[in-house]
């Protein structure tokens, strides 16, 4: 480890890797990385104190798509552990509605739940998303801190020529740099990974394991994150515990928060707590009462969430937490954003063909993968009061005189940050079914 992971106390990683192929194509070429040099213009601001519908919809429609994604993810887990960031899917997903035929960039708008929205009103809010969760803002103010590390690429083979015009917006836009490589060398993911380390300050490393034989191009974004718990918990008052696992009780070391006034959430179905960052943002853990965390999973939805933000009090009690680690290889993504209806994988119709390379090649996405890890301990702290507009009102809000959260059987957890327009962004989502 290096020492600036031994000093945060929270870490994900998370890496997604869309691989791009044509018909036929040889990676052949006489160079080894080139960097595509586009003069990238400042990221937007929100348009504070301001409605901004498009970019309102845009970023709303960002948790919507994070909620599916992880729903379908989730049925197929069994009794393991899950972690994903459905925003480093969707982000680089929203970069290629510029480079999709005309006639499926509507079905993946649709997809990423912008249906209807223009894509330079997409490109505005992923900039304005990428502001805020960057704390761009902060350099205003002289102190900034930047705890989520974000890093877009699209890697092309030295045979192809990415268009000016996509490689200018997915710079300006979501930071992303468009390099060409020789597919072919052995020194090609070092010269990746290198580029991917300095432009990461050293935080980002090993972004690319393997390039597919027959990719023209690689679509890949990483986000590393780590920061303190606002309000820590106290080392000397974890204890070992059992943990009801769905595979039989097993033990784990959990960590207590008890205080007269907690940010807290509870109705029929769940009891909701959000733990806040000391640079913004925090992660709800949210324990089902009956269903178990992957079926909680499977059916909540981005109104249900808002509904737990909107009505969170301020109540006396205590949270029982376990300490945890995962790790998730989530191979091949294909078939569930095929069926969350991104038209982007049909070989047949090639449906990046006029907006992604110069030469006359048809492309189309092979595959979607993503590789993330989350460590959680003490070193942090809850009491954040979020308000956001009510959502709906279809659970029965129970009143709390002093509250018990004991997560010693399996639950779900979103990390978020903040973002003008879009509230709460949901950064990832997952299940400790086994601490």
């Amino acid at each position: 480890m290096t020492l600036k992971n031994k000093l945060a106390v929270f870490v994900f990683l998370f890496i997604s890797v869309i691989l791009v192929n044509c018909i036929s194509g040889d990676n052949s070429g006489n160079g080894l990385i080139d960097i595509v040099e586009v003069n990238a213009i400042e990221l937007q601001p929100p348009r504070y104190g301001e409605q901004d519908p498009a970019a309102e919809t845009v970023a709303v429609g960002a948790n919507a798509f994070a909620f599916r994604l992880s729903a379908m993810l989730a049925r197929n887990i069994g009794d393991d552990n899950f972690v994903c960031s459905p925003y480093s899917i969707w982000l680089p997903l929203a970069a290629l509605v510029n480079a999709a035929d005309v006639q499926y960039k509507a079905a993946l708008l649709t997809a990423l739940g912008a249906a209807g929205i223009p894509e330079a009103d997409i490109n505005r809010a992923a900039s304005q998303m990428l502001y805020d969760l960057t704390k761009m803002r902060a350099k205003e103010y002289g102190e900034y801190h930047n705890p989520l590390k974000i890093v877009n690429a699209i890697f092309a083979g030295n045979d192809v020529t990415i268009k000016n015009d996509f490689a200018q917006i997915f710079m300006d836009c979501y930071r992303g740099s468009s390099i060409n490589v020789d597919f072919s060398s052995p020194d090609a993911l070092d010269a990746v990974n290198q580029w991917a380390s300095e432009n990461s300050d050293g935080l980002i490393t090993n972004l690319v394991q393997e390039f597919p034989p027959l990719a023209v191009a690689v679509i890949a974004n990483a986000i590393y994150f780590f920061d303190r718990w606002e309000w820590k918990f106290d080392p000397e008052e974890t204890e070992e515990r059992i943990f009801h696992a769905p595979s039989g009780e097993t033990t784990a070391f959990f960590m207590l928060r008890e205080s007269y006034s907690q940010a807290y959430y509870e109705d029929d179905r769940v009891q909701a707590m959000p733990l806040s960052f000391s640079n913004g943002g925090g992660m709800y853990i949210i324990l089902p009462k009956t269903d178990s965390a992957a079926e909680l999973v499977s059916s909540i939805s981005d109104n249900y969430f808002e509904e737990i933000r909107a009505n969170l009090i301020q109540a006396s009690g205590k949270l029982l937490l376990p300490r945890f680690s995962i790790e998730s290889n989530n191979q091949n993504l294909k078939e569930t954003l095929e069926m969350l209806g991104v038209p982007l994988f049909d070989k047949h119709s090639a449906p990046l063909t006029s907006g992604l390379i110069r030469e006359d090649t048809p492309v189309y996405l092979s595959d979607v993968l993503q590789k993330a890890a989350i460590h959680v301990d003490e070193e942090g702290t809850t009491a954040a009061a979020v308000t956001s507009m009510a959502g709906r009102a279809l659970s029965i809000h129970r009143p709390v005189d002093n509250f018990e959260m004991i997560c010693d059987k399996p639950f779900m957890f979103i990390l978020f940050d903040h973002t003008y327009n879009g509230g709460a962004q949901i950064i990832f989502t997952g299940i400790v079914n086994k601490p």
